[in-house]
């Protein structure tokens, strides 16, 4: 029996490869971009927030939420730009970064939240609401924690970091 295969142009694997690699380190660079872009604009805003704050009808609860606020916001961008650093430097897309900032906006979420509710709290919206962030928080603690067990053993098991070979022995007798 005949066996028939299909005729399929073939591809030089090097250069449409490298082509693509360039346009990914491209697009991630557009991003490393932005990204510092909206931190300086982030920054910007928020010094001029709190210089208004204070110059205004001092209100300190409301100056240091929104610093909050903004420094947290701040603090995401950061961990997203170092996300995509790791990205280009690697080559290979990793979960842990995505993970931290995950944590961070968790977090973020839950000290504003608590810091709005300190004068009305209803345990029906805020408290579900709070309730289910701290088990978002959990969770992901427990992945970066599995995470980081799994990819980097040698920080965990002392016996699996790489110990220097032994000395060789001189032979006696020689």
């Amino acid at each position: 029996m005949l066996l028939v295969r299909p005729i399929l142009p073939k591809i030089e694997g090097g250069r449409v490869q490298g082509l693509l690699q360039l346009i990914e380190d491209g697009i991630h660079l557009v991003v490393a971009a932005i990204l510092v872009l909206l931190a300086g604009l982030l920054t910007v805003g928020l010094v001029h927030d709190v210089i208004r704050s204070i110059q205004g009808p001092y209100r300190a609860e409301t100056i240091v939420l929104s610093a909050l606020d903004n420094s947290l916001v701040l603090f995401i961008v950061a961990e997203l730009l170092h996300t995509v650093r790791l990205t280009i430097r690697n080559q290979t897309l990793d979960a842990e970064p995505f993970l931290v900032v995950g944590l961070i906006a968790g977090i973020r979420k839950v000290l504003i939240a608590t810091a709005e509710a300190e004068k009305s709290f209803q345990w029906n919206v805020q408290g579900i609401e709070l309730l289910i962030l701290a088990g978002l928080i959990l969770v992901m603690a427990t992945a970066v924690y599995v995470w980081r067990r799994s990819t980097r053993p040698g920080d965990y098991f002392p016996e699996a970091r790489h110990s220097p070979p032994p000395s060789p022995t001189p032979v006696r007798g020689s």
